[in-house]
């Protein structure tokens, strides 16, 4: 739940070398080829990067128990914790497991576009538990987008169909982010200046450096030629003074991505009710987030607003998403203080923070480290074909007429 846009970028570089065409719907028509030995140094260099992402947060959960012990709250925060209500609790993770069901489900519309796609119910459930384990536990989410594109490869995807899937997959994400963010504003722009006063400006400034980032990916989109003739004029400019390395990795992130930006944009384009669908999708994904800070307060015996709240968890998120840290630590420990702090109260507030970093960071990381190893067994079919099948057998048609001559194979080329 941090900003992907910086990542996406730099995961589409580690993807691509040459190309090859295959077009599907909504999918970028070209492919990648690398050898089989990058797979694993790709898979290898996320891991370390995780392991490094989970050290810091161990080093800050520490920190945070001598702040604490030394500030003499400590009494007070075990006390708080032991009234807590864990109904509420539960409700709050039930949450965080449909935010989990919704992104599968986005992954699911552009996969079920695809009438072939060996890509199975299992396996987006590993792509997005790998999104969440490698995203928390590195800067800015940054080993997120890496990671699900290689577990999608794993598929029978080569690297473009991939790339292009999650492509699809990250725009609309992005552009819920900003949508949400924005309706909630507009919303509640009078509330958050009469409760939290001029400091609400700090969020509408990353609003609207979020609002450019996205302004930015439809210029890429929209005007390739454009971005392609800047992006070689600024890489000459500095690689002439000495200001910039590896030319040819910076080359081809212009040369050759910004084009399938843009090409897997027009595709997807052509099928604007699935676009629409996976951003309804997104946007109830992220409601869920947002709203577990709801479920806590009530956890304490607060009843609070919930469209407040609601408001509120857009905002902390789009602070926590401003520092480039594992987890947005920093981020999301002020954000929450300054949006939760009053409703909380200062009895509450440390101990409601540690309930809500368990529900939305800690338990989702340790836990969807089982499910990375999730496969499809059956790949016969694929989950259009799966759906038509279903519709067979609910209209009463023969289901083996739904999907004559439709087998797929493991491995596509």
């Amino acid at each position: 739940m941090a900003d992907e846009s910086k990542a996406h970028v730099s995961a589409h570089a580690q993807a691509n070398k040459g190309h090859a065409t295959h077009k599907v719907p909504l999918k970028v028509g070209s492919s990648g080829k690398r050898s089989r030995s990058s797979k694993p140094d790709d898979e290898a260099e996320n891991r370390a990067k995780a392991r490094k992402g989970a050290l810091f947060l161990g080093v800050v959960v520490i920190a945070y128990v001598l702040y604490l012990v030394i500030s003499g709250q400590m009494g007070q925060f075990v006390e708080a914790l032991a009234h807590v209500d864990l109904g509420w609790v539960a409700l709050a993770g039930l949450c965080f497991v449909g935010y989990f069901i919704f992104g599968v489900i986005a992954y699911a519309i552009a996969v079920y576009i695809d009438h072939d796609s060996p890509v199975g119910v299992r396996d987006l459930m590993s792509v997005e538990a790998s999104g969440i384990f490698f995203g928390n536990l590195t800067p800015m989410m940054a080993g997120s987008i890496p990671a699900q594109i290689l577990r999608l490869t794993r598929t029978g995807l080569d690297v473009g169909e991939a790339s292009a899937t999650q492509f699809t997959r990250f725009i609309m994400f992005q552009f819920g982010v900003v949508l949400f963010a924005a309706i909630m504003l507009f919303a509640k722009l009078g509330f958050f200046f009469d409760t939290y006063g001029d400091i609400v400006m700090i969020n509408l400034i990353v609003f609207g450096v979020h609002f450019l980032e996205f302004a930015g990916l439809f210029v890429i989109c929209l005007c390739p030629k454009f971005v392609m003739s800047v992006g070689n004029g600024l890489i000459k400019f500095f690689s002439e003074r000495g200001w910039l390395k590896n030319t040819e990795h910076w080359n081809e992130m212009v040369n050759v991505q910004v084009m399938e930006f843009s090409h897997a944009f027009m595709e997807a384009a052509k099928d604007l009710p699935s676009m629409f669908l996976t951003l309804v999708v997104t946007m109830a994904q992220l409601a869920c987030f947002y709203m577990i800070p709801w479920f806590v307060l009530n956890a304490f015996g607060v009843r609070a607003d919930f469209l407040n709240c609601l408001a509120a968890g857009s905002m902390v998120q789009m602070m926590a998403t401003a520092v480039p840290l594992p987890g947005g630590t920093g981020g999301a420990e002020g954000s929450f203080y300054m949006f939760y702090g009053a409703m909380f109260g200062p009895a509450n507030v440390n101990a409601g923070f540690l309930i809500w970093r368990i529900v939305t960071f800690f338990a989702p990381t340790i836990l969807s480290a089982p499910l990375l190893g999730l496969r499809s067994r059956n790949r016969s079919l694929s989950i259009y074909q799966r759906v038509q099948r279903i519709k067979g057998r609910l209209m009463g048609q023969d289901k083996g007429s739904m999907v004559a001559g439709a087998t797929i194979h493991p491995k596509r080329k």
